[in-house]
């Protein structure tokens, strides 16, 4: 990578990193579906009107914007809320990485690869052992429904990789590209209205009332990170960065974004793991790395230097 793509990369790994720590301080002041609408509406407009809708079928968008704005984030945020961790949920969130394959093989007819179910395996392990830890833990453990709620987000979230693939196998079938940027401020229109109504089932409207008139800063900062920078500068450099190169070298970016989470959940919220949930998230990532291992260039490499030597 060019060296002002480098800073991009970095920029954009903790940017989405330090998104875990800054939706638990929302969680402070706003409630998670309430919290969930404002992005998208400070998503969407102004920028929808500057940026052109994605040359795909009013069906995909509406579907991208149900399985990632609805679907992810009311369980990503709801589970953070009522008590899961924000280091924690960045890990968790990544096994998407293992359900997109398995959603890949039954949708769009594509094959397991044998690291796929070894990395899977491996993460499950560390998940179990999380679970092992929260027992342990008792009074101070994780609230069920908050890793159930955690665990349903990677599968919305994978759902949401298929339904951009079909859209982009389409548009690439009449020789068009699918801009996903583009994908994701249109799709943004979707969720603020079912969020809303989810927010009245929880919250009273008074509540809600009261919450928007008496935004704090915290609040009104994370909303704005929420929206500006982990949604659209985040997914405008991710869009940026595959056009560039090739996905070789940008789809093992988001394994930094556990670790800056935990970090950033450390040092701002004071979040204490203990030494067994250290081991379950060591675990995940290791399952993570196997996963996004390209097995193929590391023995093109290993072949090289043996023909060298």
């Amino acid at each position: 990578m060019r060296k002002k793509d480098i800073i991009l990369a970095l920029l954009l790994v903790t940017i989405w990193g330090v998104n875990f720590t800054v939706i638990k301080l929302g969680l402070g002041g706003v409630p998670s579906m309430l919290l969930v609408a404002l992005r998208y509406l400070l998503t969407v407009f102004p920028a929808i009107f500057f940026i052109k809708k994605p040359n795909t079928e009013w069906k995909y968008i509406v579907m991208y914007g149900l399985f990632v704005g609805v679907g992810q984030f009311a369980c990503l945020f709801y589970a953070m809320e009522i008590g899961m961790p924000a280091g924690i949920a960045s890990i968790v969130l990544q096994i998407q990485a293992f359900i997109s394959p398995v959603l890949a093989m039954i949708f769009l007819n594509e094959k397991l690869k044998t690291k796929q179910i070894i990395g899977f395996i491996i993460a499950a392990s560390g998940l179990v052992i999380i679970g092992m830890a929260n027992a342990k833990n008792g009074i101070d453990s994780i609230p069920i429904a908050a890793i159930a709620l955690n665990l349903l987000a990677p599968f919305f979230w994978a759902a949401s990789n298929i339904v951009a693939r079909i859209a982009s196998d389409k548009a690439q079938t009449k020789g068009e590209k699918l801009d996903m940027f583009s994908l994701v401020v249109w799709s943004g229109l979707i969720p603020p209205i079912p969020m809303l109504g989810l927010s009245l089932v929880l919250d009273t409207p008074e509540t809600i009332w009261n919450v928007v008139t008496n935004l704090s800063g915290i609040s009104i900062f994370a909303i704005i990170y929420l929206a500006f920078g982990a949604t659209l500068f985040g997914y405008g450099v991710w869009s940026v960065l595959l056009g560039k190169y090739p996905m070789s070298k940008v789809a093992p970016l988001p394994l930094t974004v556990p670790i800056i989470a935990l970090l950033s959940a450390r040092f701002v919220l004071h979040e204490q793991l203990s030494s067994m949930q250290w081991l379950g998230v060591t675990v995940i990532l290791i399952g993570l790395i196997i996963t996004n291992l390209n097995l193929e260039i590391i023995t093109k490499h290993f072949k090289k230097e043996n023909s060298e030597v």
